[in-house]
């Protein structure tokens, strides 16, 4: 993992001062530009006022249109096609077609009244296209980079506080290894406060805040939840710290994805822009939330279009990749460019491994399945002990949690050292599988317990000790036992992820840039294309499309 003590470097600190003030000054930059532009767009619609007329519409059939448009006397022809495709033949009486025109928006579409200026093409060229990049389309890519660069300074802050928590928490067994009971006791304590805590911050000033955030991020992109106030920020940062901290098997990815978004839609409201641009902005700074979590630019792009927007509009992939890009471009001052796990050299798989990783997928399809059921069987628990504070709840897991830290300091917390060891082969074999049922209850049980954390650590954590496991056994001696099962562990994280969120474009990229090897796409597309299968076959939710009916069952249940 990349080693962080060099962001207290000289060098490291004036380039992070730097990274500072260059967001301001891109932030004033911005600001000036709108101011701007407004002035410009209300002294021009004070001068075409009463310039534009339709002149006569034609209807072809149920879908299509042709209108004549007139502006200062020239006359343009307009075909309007279904929904979304647009046809334009300019100038059809011998003017210059090169003049904009201003539509009214009384006359058009709902999705056709948000482009209200279109600019028409050269005489006798038609257009037939989507109208994604409208207006502003140069601001929101500069705004979206500005707000992943901001969820990377936000982010990289709050991975540098978990480590240095991780540390203190691993630290304590070794300082009070004279006074075990007096340290146990302490650690329990300590953990259950924490949780505690954690859960009150939510309970009190952001409920948006518990979880992963994720099922509120899509809930509000899709409008059936409103975003988040500033306030959530606060509350993530400290509650996510406190909770995973204490050794809750949570993953740092869920705070930074609805930090990032909520970060990205404020800077939306603050500019000015429309609520479509809001919405990309929100998913743009979720994705460069997973960004800066992992320290992978392209899963978090591709994890705004395949999970949270699941399509593609060309705007709403600009501002993803803005985002990604600012939010890594600040993050890595950070937590420096080396990948989060370190892969020995991994030689190409046989023909014999692809056909193995089906089988793997198999697997991960089904165990994925019965980690969404055991992981919304906790919350059903939880709620059925609704009558007790949350604080209560939190703190019995943090108790738990603290006890396992005292006992077993690698297997508590978030799970990326754990991964890191089993990558390495450094486990033992005979207990991987304990391990491996101690973390699926305890990743359960810890998002059940009301604080924020996220599901994609704890999952890749899942997913390399399935793979390792089955490596092991299944070793044709193509390799070196380690390197096989290594390479296996690396194929289970990407095909677990799949099962449960049903993101395998997301998960192959992403475990793709953990690891930096790109020699097992092939076994991943295998494996993640078994599981997909396996998984949709039981007819088991996502885990985030069940998380969020949730969100809004227990939104609808408020009163007022």
């Amino acid at each position: 993992m990349a080693a962080s003590n060099s962001f207290f470097q000289i060098e490291s600190l004036t380039y992070a001062a730097a990274a500072i003030a260059l967001l301001v000054a891109a932030l004033l930059l911005l600001l000036t530009f709108r101011r701007a532009f407004r002035r410009r767009l209300r002294v021009s619609e004070t001068c075409n006022v009463g310039r534009l007329g339709i002149v006569k519409t034609f209807a072809l059939d149920q879908s299509r249109q042709l209108v004549v448009v007139r502006r200062d006397h020239v006359e343009h022809l307009v075909m309007i096609g279904g929904p979304n495709d647009l046809v334009i033949e300019s100038d059809i009486f011998g003017a210059d077609g090169r003049d904009p025109v201003e539509l009214d928006e009384n006359w058009l579409g709902e999705e056709e009244a948000e482009e209200k200026r279109l600019t028409l093409m050269r005489p006798q060229i038609k257009l037939a296209a989507k109208i994604f990049a409208g207006p502003g389309l140069f601001s929101l890519a500069l705004l979206s980079a500005i707000a992943g660069a901001g969820t990377g300074l936000i982010c990289g802050f709050f991975r540098l506080a978990l480590e240095e928590a991780d540390r203190l928490r691993i630290a304590v067994p070794v300082w009070w290894h004279a006074q075990p009971l007096l340290g146990c006791s302490l650690l329990v304590l300590g953990a259950a406060t924490a949780a505690a805590f954690s859960a009150t911050l939510v309970r009190r000033f952001s409920e948006f805040a518990v979880g992963s955030g994720i099922s509120h991020v899509e809930a509000a992109i899709s409008g059936e939840l409103p975003p988040a106030p500033f306030i959530l920020l606060p509350v993530k940062f400290a509650g996510g710290l406190l909770a995973i901290g204490a050794g809750l098997a949570l993953g740092r990815e869920g705070p930074c994805v609805q930090m990032g978004a909520t970060l990205a839609h404020l800077l939306g409201k603050i500019f000015g822009r429309n609520s479509a641009d809001c919405r990309s902005l929100l998913a743009a700074g979720a994705g460069a939330g997973l960004a800066a979590a992992f320290n992978a630019p392209l899963a978090g792009s591709a994890f705004v279009l395949e999970e949270l927007i699941r399509q593609f509009e060309t705007r709403n992939a600009i501002a993803a990749l803005g985002a990604s890009g600012g939010a890594i471009v600040v993050a890595r001052l950070f937590t420096g460019p080396a990948p989060d796990f370190v892969v020995t050299t991994i030689p190409y798989p046989a023909l014999s491994d692809n056909l193995l990783c089906l089988v793997l997928g198999v697997a991960a399809g089904l165990l994925g399945a019965g980690y969404n059921r055991v992981l919304l069987g906790a919350l059903a628990i939880a709620d059925r002990f609704a009558r007790w504070p949350v604080e209560v709840r939190a703190a019995i897991v943090g108790a738990a949690a603290g006890a396992l830290a005292w006992f077993a300091p690698g297997l508590a917390g978030g799970g990326d050292a754990l991964t890191q060891h089993t990558l390495d082969g450094t486990e033992a074999l005979a207990l991987l599988p304990l391990i491996f049922m101690l973390r699926f209850v305890l990743g359960a049980a810890s998002y059940a317990a009301g604080t924020p954390g996220g599901l994609f650590a704890p999952i890749l954590v899942l997913g390399a000790q399935m793979g390792f496991l089955f490596g092991a056994l299944f070793d044709p001696g193509a390799a070196g036992p380690a390197t096989h099962a290594a390479a296996f562990a690396v194929v289970g994280m990407a095909a677990f992820l799949t099962a449960v969120v049903r993101a395998p474009l997301t998960g192959i990229i992403l475990v793709t840039e953990m690891t930096d090897n790109s020699r097992l796409l092939l076994p991943m597309l295998a494996a993640c294309f078994s599981a997909m299968a396996v998984a949709t076959t039981l007819r088991e939710p996502p885990i985030y499309d069940a998380l969020k009916e949730r969100t809004l069952a227990l939104w609808r249940k408020k009163p007022g």
